[in-house]
Formats: structure tokens, C-alpha cells, sequence
């Protein structure tokens, strides 16, 4: 058997397919270019002469209003959150918790005001950290470095103050740590990433900002609080403990006002909002609908307050403290001026003069970035550049007019009011089309490389179809097919290299990658052109090949008998009843389904939600015991099926830990679903224990089942051999297992019989007497080997999912099996004469059940759908490193995927596994003395050691089968982003779609391998034990 030139060849098209991803993405999800240049207090955008004032010291571009601010953030709160409806007679968890900020607003409405707070997708925490400190808009390409986070280079308002003398102190949540490294006067970092830890942060925050803003030793002080965020992804926002956190919040703020003084502004705000599941990340009205409220001891405002709460982009908070606080206002910012905070306490002229004032500012510094942004990027449509353009400088001209007039006292102050309101009116419209621009206009796409990024997968598509139709054991296949092209890949890689050497600039490796893969590619179909110059145009031939698979031609080999009319009428009953079995599981698969924000009538699966969010003890406890009983009927069947096939006979290490290791990982998960549900219950000591016990089982869970996997790679033969002395000749028979009952007596004493017929037989013809080997699970050996692997992989994937979703895990099992047997009983129906090869509705209705238990078990390829909560399955502290929890959230969301990646060789093993009795009696009738000769038990998966040549073969052309089905569900998703790449939803629909489809891709095409080289591994411990029964 070929094993080496089989995965390298697969290895070689997933390469081929991930450079073609690779490309693509890089051209789709590109983010904007970032400028280096940075806002001073010497830049010409001062006021005008005209005022005869001189700014105060301190003060940049406009005269500073406050010498310190305190900004508190508050993780996720929406905008109900904050509002209070004194009408409510009973309340929602979350409604009317924050009556202080109510109690202010309604007390000193000049002093305090609540606004809704609206921010920009995606709606992930480092995002709106970005642009609320930099006034700009972050692009989707960032959510992926969301745990990840990256310094920000661009002038921020936090570089503004440090390099303006302010003292800015931080306590909270230490992404800013990343984000802002040594910017910090003072700080006080705590973890963030925990989600289930509600508290952490906030009592450390707690700790310290009393103490802090008493001392006086600062200027600017952010305080981000994580609770409500956290209690939002553990529990949802309809829970007591949201109640709580809130009420903690409530006395926090009123506390905090106390310790303010006079010249202090107060500014408390979400970063985003959270769905009614307590997600966020994606653009829905509820996650993006957060909460801003302005206080100060200080009049602010020059009126009171309108009816309904202004809705104020989150980029506008930048330039209004800015110039609030007397620095400049950075670089790249969009944002516009909230104007009405420069009110003061003069007349309606004044305050508009005051507003006019800092809206000219804040116009010529947008004008500024415009034009700078402009020079290096194309992305920005030059049409609405020249119109913005022009009203900017209509504005502009208009200002200075006006302003003249005022100076020379040539206008009376209503018609100067007028003007002044019209005058503002303009600068607003300049700013918020120019944000609108820069909104529409932001993702800067590369059509080349999408386009690229399309051919690469399309072609690479083309080559595995082709690829499984030509694979043949040969290996003149191996070195025109995989040798030549790979040639072809590292040369082109190679001289590219030497390109960038000699021109001596930056080696851009994924354009290298791209063009090596392409280069590959076109070796492969250059010498497959040379070898089949006359073949048919490849899409006529793709196209019938997949429509019409052989059936207009008759099938060359042996013609295999039908059977009989009973017979097939029972195989046929047969059939239809797994595929009525494999519609119940379908049907109640729909049970486990995540809801997407665009279906407003559907509700979220109760499955999905934790036990430990049932407030109902009888109902968990049920659930509980279900999720239990379930899962140790999974390790019976498991271990009835390998006793059934004689695989449990031996005394091997793999064979010991499947008899004794699955029951105790049962246990283990069973102990760690009892503590985690009641985790919150207990009280004490009691509590102590149980978060140690919430970190110990999964440990012991990991421990075990990465034990289980070690010893099946070590040594996965499931066979136990038996020596007898017996008048035979050498043979190796794969027994069905120990007889247990009455039946399976039954069963053998025919078998004996044979047995003795055929010693009789050997002892009348040879007259010699050979050793005999019994060798009980031999049969199965391939499928034992991955069931096994199957339901270690199963143990993991369902201990990062919540109890109840174990349910639809052993419904992906039963499916699983379902299909399998329906592939089989097909196969025997049609007298299939390749037994080598695996049809492609087999492959295609494989795939579909993977995407299929994607959603089944509660995901959706939306960001806000991600169960972050699986980062933290057996660490209670955060971690210190990204990839482990990338590991675990990866594992959780792409479970489906693993699992029949893993398992798909059993669609080429099964048929010979299940072998049908009535094979047999398709042979016509022969004589005594033939009959004799013919009866042997079934050689099952044993067939395969018989062709070891078909069988690698028929393992490629799987494996390419596999690859094919996974790259066109690829291609549909590249080509629907590309084409709908300007489509209002393309963030939110598209976009998503097609990261998931290609992480997707990866996460499937790396575990196919896998599968495959655990078969091979196998073989390889098949053919050391053939070897050593021969020394024997």
C-alpha cells in the first residue's frame, strides 16, 4: 500500500486550496489604509482672529472647557439599560435598574443628559475601543484579532493627552493594555477573557477608584467595567444576576458623583449593545444600540432636554472631548462635534458664535484627513470627494462673510441668529456626508486578487474531480500527477524569491504562494493534456461525469446476479426504513437550531442555554439525568458494536481503556455537567470545592481522552490472535466474537461444522498438519480503529457544548450510522462491481449531514453565534496565551466538521464490514466437491489486504471525492462575496458566510487527513502483525 504518496498528494490540493483563500481573503477583506500623521497644537486650525482672545494655558485649538474627565465605560450597555420608565409597574431584570442617572437627569437637566449611544459594526469590544479613542471606523477584517489585539499606531485621543502633558490612569479591562502599551500615567489591569468570571474586574476597579480620584494625581481617568458584558454572555440579559450587576453599577455611579468636583466632566458609556441572548459582534439594532450619558456639577447645556434621547454616533465622542478637554483632535477622526456641550451660559447668540467656532475646527480637520487620505488611497469615490469638496469651501467662504459682518456689527441678532443656525446647519451636513463617504466607501476591496482568489479554487476543484476519475496505484500517476507539478510550484516559488532578492523589496509570501500554486496547477494539467490529448473538452466531461455517473454506458467487470424476489423485497423494506430513520433524525435535529437576528418570529432553541440557567431544580434535574443516560447508552453501543465484531476479545492497552477508560470519561463529564449547573447555587466552602471541581474534571476528561488517542496511534490493532494445532491449512479468520447467548450458539455450530469439514478435507488431500490462527476482531480492524477515535473526539467536542446540546451530538452519531447503512444496503441492491470505489452521493450526502449538524448544534455563521463560553471548559483563571482558547472556541464551533472529516473512510470500509449473508447465494449452484471449496467465513474488511494497490487508491480518490464536494460549497461562498461585495448585507450575510465556510474548509480538509492517515496507520500495524504471525 502507497501510504506517503496518498497524503502527500492530499496535502498538496489542500495547499492549493488554501492559497486560493489565502488570496482571496486578502483582497476581500482589506483594511484601510491607516495614516502616520498626527494632530498638534501648532497645526493652522485655530480660531480666527476676529474673537481678540488668546486660548488659555492648557489649551489646543479651542479654549478648554475641563481640566480633568472620568470616563466610565460599562461593557455591553444598551441603551435600556439606561433608560428609566417610571411607569413600568414590573420591570424586566434589566429596565430601570440605573435610576441614578435618571434621578440626575430629571434634577439638573442643564447639568446631565442621555443620549443613544450608536455605534459602528462590528460590535466587538477592541473595535469600539479603536474608535472611540481614534474617531475613526475599524473594518470587519479586525473582529479576527478581537483576542489578539494589536497597538494602535493611528493619532488617538489618548496619544493626544500623554503628548499634551495629561495624566491619563486606567483600570479595567486590560485590552487597552495591548492597545495603548505605556500611554498610562497610572493602571490597574485585570483579565478580561474569562466570560463566566463576573466580578473579577469590577471589584478590582472597585478597589481603586475611590482612592484614586480622591488623590487628585490625574487628569483623565477610564475605569472599563466587564460585569454586565460577562453576566450577558453567561446568562443572557433576562436573568437576576443581570439585575444585580446593574444595581452595582447604580450605586457605583452614585458614589462616584459624590467624589467629583466642580470641573470634572462625567462621562458614563457602552461600547456596544447585546442581542437578547446576551451576543454581540454583528450590526442588529440591539447590538449596536448602546447608551451615552454627559454630567457635569457645571451647567452644560443651554436648553433642557428634547422628548426622545438624541442618537449620537459613537466617532462624535472623540472631537467633542477634545476640544472639551483643550487638545487637538486626532488625525484620522470622523467624527462630528456634539456642539450643544459648547453652549455655555451667554445668550442664543453666544452659543451659537461658541458652537460655529469649534464646528470650523472640527470641519478643516476632516477636510485635512480627506485630502490626506486621498493622496495614498483610491478607494474614496472621486465625485463625492470633489462634492464634499465643494461644500466645505461654500461653507467656508460663507464663515468668513459672516464672520466680517459680525466683527463690523452689520447685522441685528435675529437675523443674525439666522444666519448663524444656517451657517451650522452646513458644517453638519459637510461632516456627516463626509462620514457617510468614508462609511460606504471603507472596505478598500482588490478585484484582482478576488478574482485570483476564484480561479485558484475553481481550478483546484477542477484538478480533484479529474485527479479521482485518473488515480491509479502507479507510480508513472504519482510522478506526471504530484512530482512534475510540485516541480513546477518550487521552481516558480524559487525564482520569485530570487526577484524580490535582487529588486530588494518586501517579500510579500502569500503572492508567492499564490503563483507557486498556480504554477503547480498548471503542471498538473499540462501533463494531463499530454497524456489525454483527444479527451473531451474538461466541462463536457465534468458535467456529464457528475450528472449522469456511468449510467448511460453499462458498467464493465463481472455482472453480479440480482437477487431473489424475497430477498429483494426485504432489502428493500430494509431501506426504506433507515431512510425513515434518517428523516426522524433530520426533523429533530431543527430542535437545536440558533436564531439569526434577521428572523424576528424565531425563538432560540431551549437546548442551547446551560443547565445552570434553568431556575426550574426538577426540570434540570430531568434534563440531567437524560444528558447522562444518553451519553452511557453512546459508550454501550460503542462497545457492543466492537464485542459484536470481536473487538474487545484481547488484552491490549487500546482495548483495556475501551472496556474500562469510556466509562470513567462518562463519569468525569457526568461529575463536571453536576458542578457546573450548580455552581452558582452553592455558598462557602461548598463554592471553593466546586470551582475546583469545575477545573478538575475537564482536566481529567482531556487527560483520558488524550491518553485513548496516544494509545490508538501506539498501537491500534483490536485483535486478539489464538493458536491452534489443527489439520489446515494456514488461514486467518476474522471471528465475529466470543459466543454469549443461545443465539450466537446457534450461530457457531454451523461454523464449527464447516470447520471440521474442512480439516477433513485438508487432512485427505495434504495429509499434512499446519498451525491454524483464529484471529477474533481481524475484520473490522480499520472501523474499530476510527469508531474509536470517533467517540474519544465525541467526549471532547460535547464537553465544550452546553449538557443538553449532547443530545444532538448522539443524534449526529445515529445519523451518522443511518447513512452509513443506507450507502451499504444501496450498494448490495445495485450489485455495485467497484467495491473500491465510493459513489458520490455517499460523499455529497456525508457533507451535507456535516453542515447540517453545524447549525444542529447550535451555531450560526454569525459572530454574535460563537460560544466564547468553551474558552473557559476547565480554566478558571484567564489564559496566557491566545491559541489555547482559539483551540477550544475552534473545536466547539467547527465540531460537525471534525467528526465526519474523521469518520470518512467508513464510507469505504462500511460495505465490507457489513458484508450481506445473501452475497453468497447469488453464486449459481456448483458441485459438492466446488461447494466444499467455496465455503469460507466472510474475509469482510480483509478484502482490502487483498489489493493493497486499490486499496490506497480508492483512499485518494475519497479523499479527493471529499475535497471537491468541501471546495464547491467554497467556491458558491467566494463567488457570492465577490459579486455581492457592494450589497447592504454583504457584512453582515456574506462576509460572515464566507470566513466560517473557508475556517470551515480548513478545520474539515486538516481532519480528512487525519482520518486517512489513522487508516494507514492501521495498515501499517496490520501488515507488522501479518509479519509477525509469519515468524511464528
Amino acid at each position: 500500500m502507497q501510504r506517503w504518496p496518498v497524503l502527500l498528494f492530499l496535502a498538496w490540493v489542500c495547499f492549493l486550496f488554501f492559497a486560493g483563500i489565502g488570496l482571496f481573503m486578502s483582497g476581500f477583506l482589506l483594511t484601510r489604509i491607516e495614516l502616520a500623521s498626527s494632530s498638534s497644537c501648532s497645526d493652522p486650525l485655530v480660531p480666527p482672529p476676529w474673537e481678540r482672545q488668546s486660548l488659555p494655558p492648557g489649551s489646543c485649538w479651542a479654549p478648554q472647557r475641563f481640566s480633568k474627565a472620568v470616563l466610565v465605560i460599562i461593557d455591553a450597555l444598551r441603551f435600556e439599560f439606561a433608560r428609566f420608565n417610571p411607569a413600568k409597574a414590573s420591570p424586566l431584570p434589566y429596565e430601570n435598574k440605573l435610576s441614578f442617572l435618571h434621578h440626575l437627569a430629571t434634577s439638573q437637566p442643564r447639568h446631565a443628559r442621555l443620549y443613544r449611544f450608536r455605534a459602528d459594526p462590528p460590535t466587538a469590544t477592541m473595535q469600539r475601543i479603536k474608535g472611540l479613542t481614534t474617531g475613526s471606523l475599524p473594518t470587519s477584517i479586525d473582529v479576527g484579532s478581537n483576542f489578539a489585539t494589536y497597538a494602535i499606531q493611528e493619532d488617538n485621543l489618548l496619544a493626544q493627552l500623554v503628548q499634551n502633558g495629561r495624566r491619563v490612569v486606567f483600570m479595567g479591562d486590560d485590552t487597552w493594555e495591548g492597545l495603548f502599551p505605556k500611554k498610562f500615567f497610572r493602571s490597574y489591569f485585570f483579565p478580561s477573557f474569562n466570560v463566566k468570571d463576573l466580578h473579577t474586574v469590577d471589584d478590582g476597579i472597585l478597589q481603586h477608584l475611590y482612592p484614586t480620584v480622591d488623590s487628585g494625581e490625574w487628569d483623565v481617568l477610564i475605569a472599563h467595567f466587564l460585569g454586565v458584558d460577562h453576566c450577558g454572555h453567561k446568562h443572557g440579559p433576562d436573568h437576576p444576576e443581570m439585575a444585580k450587576k446593574l444595581t452595582q453599577m447604580n450605586e457605583m455611579l452614585r458614589s462616584l458623583v459624590d467624589h467629583l468636583g466642580n470641573d470634572t466632566l462625567l462621562l458614563v458609556a457602552g461600547d456596544h449593545g447585546m442581542t437578547e441572548t446576551g451576543d454581540h459582534g454583528g450590526d442588529s439594532e440591539k447590538e449596536v444600540n448602546a447608551a451615552l450619558f454627559v454630567y457635569s456639577k457645571t451647567p452644560l447645556f443651554g436648553t433642557g432636554p428634547p422628548e426622545e434621547p438624541e442618537a449620537v454616533p459613537q466617532v462624535n465622542l472623540v472631537p467633542t472631548v477634545a476640544l472639551l478637554l483643550g487638545v487637538p483632535i486626532p488625525y484620522s477622526n470622523i467624527g462630528e462635534v456634539m456642539a450643544e456641550l459648547f453652549s455655555g451660559d451667554g445668550d442664543a447668540v453666544s452659543a451659537a458664535l461658541q458652537q460655529l467656532s469649534v464646528y470650523h475646527i472640527n470641519a478643516k480637520q476632516v477636510d485635512r484627513f480627506l485630502h490626506s487620505y486621498s493622496l495614498v488611497a483610491q478607494d474614496l469615490p472621486a465625485e463625492q470627494l470633489q462634492r464634499l469638496q465643494e461644500l466645505f469651501s461654500g461653507a467656508v467662504e460663507e464663515h468668513t462673510q459672516l464672520l466680517a459682518q459680525v466683527q463690523g456689527a452689520a447685522l441685528v441678532p435675529p437675523e443674525l441668529e439666522s444666519r448663524l443656525g444656517s451657517l451650522i446647519s452646513r458644517f453638519q451636513q459637510y461632516l456627516r456626508e463626509a462620514r457617510a463617504v468614508c462609511t460606504q466607501s471603507w472596505a478598500r476591496f482588490h478585484p484582482l486578487r478576488m478574482v485570483g482568489g476564484c480561479i485558484l479554487i475553481a481550478a483546484s476543484c477542477l484538478l480533484c474531480y479529474m485527479a479521482s476519475e485518473l488515480a491509479t496505484a502507479s507510480d508513472s500517476f504519482y510522478r506526471s500527477c504530484l512530482l512534475y507539478p510540485l516541480l513546477w510550484g518550487l521552481l516558480v516559488a524559487g525564482l520569485l524569491g530570487l526577484a524580490h532578492v535582487f529588486t530588494q523589496e518586501g517579500l510579500d509570501l502569500l503572492l508567492v504562494s499564490s503563483w507557486a500554486a498556480a504554477a503547480s496547477q498548471l503542471g498538473f494539467f499540462w501533463h494531463w493534456w499530454g497524456q489525454h490529448p483527444k479527451r473531451a473538452p474538461l466541462v463536457m466531461l465534468l458535467v456529464g461525469k457528475l450528472h449522469w455517473d456511468g449510467r448511460l454506458t453499462v458498467p464493465e467487470g463481472p455482472k453480479q446476479q440480482l437477487l431473489g424476489f424475497s430477498s429483494y423485497r426485504r432489502e428493500i423494506w430494509y431501506l426504506l426504513c433507515l431512510v425513515a430513520m434518517l428523516l426522524v433524525c433530520v426533523r429533530l435535529s431543527g430542535f437545536f437550531h440558533q436564531c439569526r437576528e434577521e428572523i424576528p418570529q424565531c425563538r432560540p432553541s431551549l437546548f442551547l442555554s446551560p443547565l445552570a440557567s434553568l431556575r426550574n431544580a426538577r426540570a434540570k434535574n430531568l434534563f440531567y439525568l437524560l444528558c447522562v443516560a444518553l451519553l452511557a447508552g453512546l459508550v454501550y453501543a460503542v462497545r457492543s458494536w466492537l464485542r459484536h465484531y470481536g473487538n474487545l476479545n484481547s488484552s491490549d492497552p487500546l482495548v483495556l481503556f475501551v472496556r474500562w477508560g469510556f466509562p470513567l470519561v462518562v463519569l468525569c463529564i457526568a461529575c463536571y455537567w453536576a458542578v457546573a449547573s450548580s455552581a452558582d447555587d452553592s455558598l462557602g466552602k461548598l463554592q471553593e470545592l466546586v470551582q475546583v471541581a469545575v477545573v478538575a474534571f475537564p482536566w481529567a476528561v482531556y487527560g483520558l481522552a488524550s491518553m485513548g488517542l496516544l494509545l490508538l496511534l501506539c498501537n491500534p490493532m483490536t485483535v486478539f490472535a489464538k493458536d491452534t494445532r489443527e489439520s489446515a491449512g494456514s488461514i486467518v479468520t476474522p471471528y465475529l466474537g466470543v459466543p454469549s447467548s443461545e443465539v450466537d450458539f446457534l450461530h457457531v455450530i454451523p461454523q464449527i461444522y464447516k470447520r471440521m469439514q474442512e480439516s477433513q478435507k485438508s487432512r485427505l488431500e495434504r495429509g499434512s498438519c499446519k498451525a491454524t490462527v483464529a484471529a477474533y476482531g481481524l475484520g473490522s480492524v480499520y472501523s474499530a480503529a476510527l469508531i474509536i477515535a470517533l467517540t474519544l473526539l465525541g467526549f471532547l467536542l460535547m464537553l465544550l457544548h452546553s449538557e443538553r446540546l449532547s443530545l444532538a451530538f448522539l443524534l449526529l452519531f445515529l445519523e451518522a450510522f443511518v447513512l452509513l447503512h443506507i450507502h451499504t444496503r444501496a450498494r448490495g441492491l445495485a450489485g455495485d462491481a467497484e467495491p473500491f470505489s465510493v459513489p458520490w452521493y455517499a460523499v455529497i450526502s456525508w457533507l451535507l449531514a456535516a453542515s447540517q449538524f453545524f447549525y444542529s448544534t447550535g451555531h450560526q455563521p454569525i459572530f454574535p453565534a460563537i460560544h466564547w463560553n468553551a474558552a473557559f471548559v476547565g480554566f478558571h483563571l484567564d489564559h496566557s496565551t491566545n491559541l489555547l482558547p482559539a483551540v477550544l472556541v475552534g473545536a466547539n464551533t467547527f465540531a460537525s466538521h471534525i467528526l465526519f472529516a474523521v469518520g470518512c473512510p467508513l464510507l469505504l470500509l462500511w460495505p465490507f464490514v457489513c458484508e450481506m449473508p445473501s452475497s453468497q447465494k447469488r453464486k449459481p449452484k456448483k458441485e459438492p466437491r466446488e461447494e466444499l471449496q467455496e465455503v469460507e467465513e466472510h474475509m469482510m474488511e480483509m478484502r482490502l489486504r487483498e489489493s493493497p494497490e486499490k486499496f490506497s487508491t480508492a483512499l485518494l480518490q475519497l479523499g479527493l471525492k471529499y475535497l471537491f464536494v468541501l471546495g464547491t460549497q467554497l467556491l458558491a461562498c467566494v463567488c457570492a462575496a465577490m459579486i455581492l461585495r457592494r450589497h447592504l448585507m454583504v457584512w453582515k450575510v456574506f462576509a460572515p458566510k464566507f470566513l466560517f465556510e473557508s475556517l470551515g474548509f480548513v478545520v474539515s480538509s486538516i481532519c480528512l487527513l487525519l482520518g486517512i492517515s489513522l487508516v494507514m496507520r492501521v495498515d501499517c500495524a496490520v501488515s507488522t502483525w501479518f509479519s509477525h504471525l509469519q515468524l511464528r
